[in-house]
């Protein structure tokens, strides 16, 4: 098992802590991670672009000069796509982007994510994260103090104090253990997470 230090909001060292092999020391599958990424990425596009092809675009339905004697190139519409207000050649349509991944392959991905993490030493285990009161400068004294800062502060609790005092912190993002993911993991230099975090995500993963 890993072993990683336990430190205070102060940044000063009160332990060490085994991490579970089964989370946090698995094989990095980076092809996984990659798709994780993807589709997550993905499935947040709305899908709801839309445009015109000639057949939709009203007008058009004369002529607009006789096939020959011109001068002229011959011209069935005034609504093909080489004209002004005319239709899209392959005009996008409202569509479903979203991409599905297996229970299976989402967790391996978390785990490879989390995992890369610990290996690189950007895996910052606090005994507690919390907060008397909504204080910025107090948390961000506190990142300062843990040698951090484009972080994710993973909780085990949804400490309000704790959250509206980093929601206005540049290069944070406070989440819980239920809504982790692979981008956010990724996205944010170091994890800082909540001693009784680790427990709970080693209880649900393991």
């Amino acid at each position: 098992m890993s072993k990683v230090s336990v430190y205070n909001m102060e940044g000063s060292q009160v332990g060490d802590i085994e991490l579970n092999d089964a989370v946090f020391g698995v094989e990095v599958n980076e092809h996984l991670v990659h798709m994780a990424v993807v589709a997550q990425l993905a499935n947040k596009r709305q899908g709801t672009q839309s445009a015109k092809t000639r057949s939709e675009v009203s007008g058009g339905g004369r002529k607009p000069w006789r096939q020959k004697g011109t001068g002229h190139a011959r011209q069935g519409s005034t609504r093909s796509p080489q004209w002004t207000g005319g239709g899209v050649v392959f005009a996008p349509k409202p569509r479903d982007y979203s991409i599905r991944l297996n229970k299976k392959e989402k967790r391996l991905a978390l785990k490879s994510a989390l995992t890369s993490r610990v290996n690189e030493n950007k895996f910052i285990v606090v005994d507690a994260i919390k907060m008397d009161e909504i204080k910025t400068k107090t948390f961000n004294d506190a990142l300062k103090a843990l040698k951090v800062e484009k972080a994710l502060v993973v909780l085990n609790d949804n400490d309000k104090n704790v959250v509206l005092s980093a929601r206005n912190i540049e290069n944070v993002k406070t989440a819980l253990t239920n809504t982790i993911n692979v981008f956010d993991i990724l996205k944010y230099d170091t994890i800082v997470i909540d001693k009784a975090a680790v427990a709970t995500i080693e209880e649900v993963y393991a």
